[in-house]
C-alpha cells in the first residue's frame, strides 16, 4: 500500500530543494488534495515524466508561462519575456529534478524506479489527462504570485512479477 503522505512529503521535500538550491527561489506549499482525472481547459506548461518498477504511473509539473519563464530566468542566469525552446527546455529540467529527487526517496519505500525523459506541453487551451479513474495527488506551491502545481499518480505495477527478495537477489547474481 501506498503511504500518500510519504509521497506529499516527499514531493515537498524535493521540489523545496529544487527552487531553494537551484533557482534561488522560496516557495510556501498549499494544501495537498487528491484528483480524479478533472477535464478542465488550461493555457499552462505541463512537464510530465513517466516512472516505472514495482509502482507505475505518471508526474507532472504543471505552471503558467510567466512562471516558467521565471524559472528560466533563474536556472539559465538570463531574461526571458516569453516562452521560447530554453524555457521548455528549463521546465523539463526542473521537472526531471524535483521527481529524479523525489525518486530517489520513494524509492527506498517504493522499490527501484525508472523515469522516463519528460515531455514539455505547451499551448493554448487544452486538456491533458489520462484514461481511467487513477487517483492524482496533487502538491500546490506558490513563488510569489505563481502557481506551480506538483502532480503524481502511482499505481503498482500489475504486470511484474512479484519476486520477492530472494528472487530479486537470484537473479541479481545471474
Amino acid at each position: 500500500m501506498m503511504d500518500e503522505s510519504a509521497i506529499v512529503s516527499g514531493l515537498r521535500e524535493a521540489s523545496e530543494q529544487v527552487f531553494s538550491t537551484m533557482l534561488a527561489l522560496d516557495v510556501v506549499f498549499g494544501e495537498s488534495y487528491a484528483e480524479v482525472n478533472p477535464i478542465e481547459q488550461t493555457d499552462e506548461i505541463i512537464a510530465v515524466i513517466g516512472l516505472a518498477g514495482e509502482w507505475i504511473g505518471t508526474a507532472s509539473i504543471c505552471c503558467s508561462a510567466a512562471m516558467a519563464c521565471r524559472m528560466a530566468s533563474q536556472m539559465l542566469a538570463a531574461e526571458f519575456a516569453e516562452v521560447d525552446e530554453e524555457v521548455l527546455d528549463a521546465i523539463a529540467e526542473v521537472a526531471n529534478m524535483i521527481i529524479g529527487c523525489f525518486k530517489t526517496g520513494a524509492e527506498t519505500h517504493l522499490g527501484p524506479l525508472g523515469l522516463s525523459i519528460p515531455t514539455v506541453i505547451y499551448g493554448l487551451s487544452f486538456s491533458a489527462r489520462s484514461p481511467g479513474k487513477e487517483r492524482w495527488l496533487v502538491v500546490p506551491l506558490t513563488c510569489g504570485d505563481d502557481l506551480v502545481k506538483i502532480k503524481i499518480c502511482l499505481t503498482p505495477n500489475r504486470s511484474l512479477p512479484r519476486l520477492g527478495t530472494l528472487g530479486l537477489l537470484h537473479l541479481a547474481h545471474r
